[in-house]
């Protein structure tokens, strides 16, 4: 039977609650194997398992009772390996790697971050930066809304403008919180979000770094910016020893 992966972690991690359950219907055991220093939280794998809500939770769940007693490089949900034996090979050849990003992740969670623009909001601020975005909208307003040319060439230009305006909000949201974070992911460009950003934040700073994200909220209040976290490091670990089970499975379990 293949495994499911949940996390890697320290072989002198404390031992994980008795008869604790992951992904599957009913819930499969969760169990831990060790190579050397290394040990990887795992549990048997489901047979067609798919992203619905309640692996996904037992994913989590895994992982938040691990995470609370030290530090875990947590898996993607659906991370399946062939076999028990093969995750342990692979704890063994990565040995090092693994035990080096358990150090440097120690004490450190992940908070996601996207930001859309208020459209209302942003396209009142773009008119009133632009001298010859109000001068073209009131030209047409005093022709009675315009000629068909003169509504396509503003709606273009506002186009532009907010196109642009996109851009340089992204660029002061990153440039406000990077300092605020121990590193940076940048997420996929997705319709929608013209900002998508990971920060790893020790935990002991969390405070700073959700105050500085109020500091851009209030500086910019044409961005809906959405906040995720804590969560476990997601996009600071390198694959581990197991593949997604399928183009869908391998969904991150903390992205909103």
């Amino acid at each position: 039977m293949s495994t499911y992966v949940y996390g890697i972690t320290a072989r002198s991690h404390p031992a994980l609650p008795d008869g604790m359950t992951g992904v599957g219907e009913p819930p499969l055991p969760v169990r831990v194997l060790t190579a050397g220093d290394l040990a990887a939280v795992v549990s048997d794998a489901p047979e067609g398992l798919r992203p619905k809500r309640r692996d996904l939770l037992a994913h989590q769940n895994v992982l938040a009772e691990a995470g609370a007693a030290g530090c875990v490089l947590p898996m993607r949900f659906g991370s399946v390996a062939d076999s028990d034996d093969a995750v342990v090979q692979v704890l063994g050849d990565r040995s090092q790697h693994y035990l080096e990003r358990l150090r440097e992740l120690d004490g450190k969670v992940e908070y996601n971050i996207k930001a859309t623009h208020v459209e209302d909001a942003v396209l009142h601020q773009v008119m009133a930066e632009n001298a010859e975005l109000r001068s073209l909208a009131e030209a047409n307003r005093r022709a009675g809304g315009g000629g068909y040319d003169d509504k396509i060439r503003l709606g273009e230009m506002v186009a532009a403008a907010v196109k642009a305006k996109e851009s340089e909000d992204a660029a002061e949201v990153r440039a406000a919180l990077e300092p605020a974070g121990a590193a940076l992911s940048v997420g996929p460009e997705s319709t929608g979000w013209l900002v998508n950003l990971s920060f790893l934040v020790a935990r002991d700073t969390a405070e700073q770094f959700l105050a500085a994200v109020e500091q851009v909220r209030d500086s910019h209040p044409h961005l809906d910016l959405r906040v995720n976290g804590p969560l476990p490091p997601y996009s600071f670990v390198e694959p581990g020893p197991a593949e997604p089970a399928g183009s869908t499975a391998g969904a991150d379990a903390g992205a909103q």
